[in-house]
């Protein structure tokens, strides 16, 4: 029996609703951008979640989390309040970077939630920095990037990784490869191999795992997080696939409906909702109350959206600096 299903925390209630909750917070957020409330780029992470929540499943209080512009569950899951996620995707002052941020730069010091970024894969640097200042402050924290498949083809990541290995950071690098950079898919950019490959010439071990599968995503988080917490960097690949074009202007003709039908027959919520179902892990009852917990949540966070006052003029102009530390 997976070692999921017999925790004596019950975390597989939790994990379906963090689940659920990014899945159906993404949903809202299609909504409102197609209502015009939500502008700019917009990255849905529909079809994902197993990998975020499954990684998260494992981490510990003191560990870190940088992503790029597909944000919005990573913000939430990281443990900041869904109202004040909303609240920035439609530019309000109550949103957690102030209305300022926007869709693609959330931040959240108070959660170690170091962003959401839009050039992509500059983040990777960022984020064994974080895992330098984890190893220089002898936190015991673990610094954990998450990345494309198309960050893993920047410079910056080949440099990170480099530095990583060299200095012994506690880094645990997520390449979410669902396929496709934007349009392009994996087959027709990337050479040499599987992405999680990468690393070997650094002297960093890594593993490819299912990415749809929120147990396996779980398992090789607790693998991946005790050999960085050791001070050896590490590498997962996880295999997904988004549901949602790249973003809400992509018109997405470069994927066939065959394809897209055939991984959403492998949907990670459904998939896990039946398992636990079958194994007598939740009942339709509480299946049944997840789901309207979720729901509430969503429809409290567009309300306390629509409701929130824009930033004042002066805001411009403020959260520039930071004096030095």
């Amino acid at each position: 029996m997976p070692t999921l299903f017999v925790d004596k925390d019950n975390k597989y209630h939790k994990i379906y609703k963090q689940m659920l909750l990014a899945r159906k917070f993404e949903e809202a957020t299609v909504q409102l951008y197609r209502e015009g409330l939500i502008r700019g780029f917009c990255h849905p992470y529909i079809g994902q979640e197993a990998v975020l929540i499954g990684i998260n499943s494992k981490m510990q209080s003191q560990d870190s989390m940088i992503t790029g512009y597909r944000c919005h569950a990573h913000t939430i899951i990281a443990g900041c309040d869904p109202k004040s996620v909303m609240a920035e995707l439609t530019g309000r002052s109550t949103g957690c970077s102030k209305g300022k941020g926007g869709s693609m730069h959330m931040f959240s010091i108070k959660n170690r939630f170091y962003g959401g970024h839009g050039i992509v894969g500059a983040w990777t640097s960022l984020g064994t920095g974080i895992g330098f200042s984890h190893k220089y402050k002898e936190d015991n924290g673990v610094c954990v990037v998450f990345l494309g498949d198309g960050s893993s083809n920047q410079g910056q990541f080949f440099e990170s990784m480099n530095m990583a290995s060299l200095w012994n950071l506690p880094v645990l690098y997520i390449i979410e490869n669902n396929g496709y950079a934007i349009g392009t898919s994996v087959e027709r950019s990337a050479a040499g191999g599987p992405l999680h490959k990468r690393g070997e010439c650094f002297g960093i071990d890594s593993e490819e795992v299912d990415g749809m599968d929120v147990e396996k995503m779980s398992e090789a988080a607790d693998r991946g997080l005790s050999i960085a917490r050791s001070g050896k960097p590490y590498i997962i690949e996880a295999a997904t696939y988004r549901f949602r074009p790249h973003s809400m202007s992509d018109p997405d003709k470069h994927r066939s409906k065959e394809e897209i039908d055939k991984y959403k027959a492998l949907d990670p919520i459904s998939s896990y909702e039946q398992k636990c179902l079958k194994n007598k892990f939740m009942t339709e009852d509480e299946v049944k109350q997840i789901k309207k917990e979720v729901k509430e949540i969503v429809s409290e966070s567009v309300k306390f959206a629509k409701e929130s006052p824009f930033p004042e003029n002066h805001e411009m102009f403020e959260d520039l600096y930071t004096k030095s530390l």
